[in-house]
């Protein structure tokens, strides 16, 4: 009678246990992802591997999404031997491999690091206005102008030099002109640059602004007839520094068979186009 008493205690203990180790699992597994998603089909539910986390450096500078292709790659309308331009081009995407040549446009507002040649290890540093770009392939340059000491100072840049260290766009912007030459002959202010200033932010998705701003010009003489016709001169008010009878003047300078040179522009898009793709191609290797 005593052993089947003991027996018995056993039996039940065991059965205690199994009840114990069976709520402990019905409490694991209805905190777990599989218990709240059954599968349709009444077997246990795949197990999804929750997504990859993105990683946004906020420490580098967003990247340009627009499709820019810098105006010196397209090779000029005239007599020029193609493999030239294509022997030129690798080249540049090598020196564009190793400086970051950025997004500008003439009106904007850049700070350019160049090496001293005539002290080692010294650099020079200016910071001005962007009033022309120029030139083709390995040729390409591009001006700045700003004021110091009231005195207006230009410096003419080679895109490609192997003396340029460093190109930093500061605020980067369109005008109403594709050349801003005309400022040597404008009020200082309009070419007056704070050599300290701090990069302005700008979208890398959305358009280019564009400075509408209207220059107001010294008296004359100019260093040319800019209110002539054939500059198509945009940004300059001449109502305030030349008379209507000075204006009638300078329309009869104007060239209205211009507008019917079919060879005077081409279309270039098509060109564009596969020397853009051929040139991302080869920055992303």
């Amino acid at each position: 009678m005593a052993a089947c008493t003991k027996g018995f205690d056993k039996f039940i203990t065991s059965l205690r246990l199994l009840r114990n180790l069976q709520l402990q699992n019905e409490r694991f597994l209805s905190t777990s992802v599989c218990r709240l998603a059954p599968g349709n089909d009444g077997q246990p539910p795949k197990f999804i591997p929750p997504s990859k986390p993105v990683i946004i450096d906020k420490t580098q500078t967003a990247a340009s999404l627009r499709k820019f292709l810098s105006p010196e790659f397209i090779p000029p309308r005239q007599r020029t031997d193609p493999f030239k331009f294509f022997l030129e081009r690798k080249d540049m995407i090598r020196r564009r491999k190793t400086l970051d040549i950025p997004e500008f446009y003439v009106g904007s507002i850049l700070a350019v690091t160049m090496a001293d040649p005539n002290a080692n290890g010294k650099t020079n540093r200016f910071v001005g206005i962007c009033i022309q770009r120029g030139g083709k392939g390995l040729g390409a340059t591009f001006v700045l102008r700003n004021i110091i000491d009231s005195q207006g100072v230009e410096i003419c840049y080679e895109l490609y030099s192997p003396r340029v260290q460093k190109i930093e766009v500061l605020k980067l912007e369109k005008r109403l002109d594709d050349n801003l030459m005309y400022l040597r002959d404008a009020l200082p202010e309009y070419s007056t640059v704070d050599p300290e200033m701090k990069p302005a932010p700008f979208s890398a998705t959305g358009d280019v602004p564009v400075n509408k701003i209207k220059v107001r010009m010294r008296p004359k003489p100019w260093s040319k007839r800019w209110e002539r016709p054939k500059f198509n001169i945009q940004g300059i008010r001449f109502e305030l520094s030349l008379t209507p009878e000075q204006m009638e003047h300078a329309q009869k300078w104007a060239q209205p068979w211009q507008e019917y040179d079919m060879l005077k522009e081409y279309d270039t898009s098509k060109l564009e186009e596969k020397i853009l793709i051929d040139v991302q191609k080869e920055l992303s290797k």
